[in-house]
């Protein structure tokens, strides 16, 4: 009997600390002046981790729809040599 109770106190344990995120805002809707420009590289280089790769939405917090301009504009630039396509360089 004390094994089950003490189990129940620990899974009551482990959701009491649940780390919850709020939901980030989409910082181009918020701000309309913000444009997505493949020749700006010094902007799209926040959007890239350090292994070249486009960071997801969960971790720039952008909507659907900005997030998907925001990756074809780092394609366009590393199509004409603004952006490295592996992150050597960006170290």
């Amino acid at each position: 009997m004390e094994d089950s109770n003490n189990s129940n106190r620990h899974s009551d344990r482990r959701q009491s600390y649940r780390y919850f995120s709020r939901p980030r805002e989409c910082q181009f809707c918020t701000d309309k002046n913000l444009k997505i420009d493949y020749k700006d590289y010094n902007f799209l280089k926040r959007f890239i981790l350090d292994d070249g790769k486009i960071r997801p939405r969960r971790q720039t917090g952008n909507c659907a729809r900005h997030q998907r301009e925001l990756a074809r504009a780092i394609k366009r630039a590393r199509h004409i040599a603004l952006l490295p396509f592996s992150g050597e360089v960006l170290r």
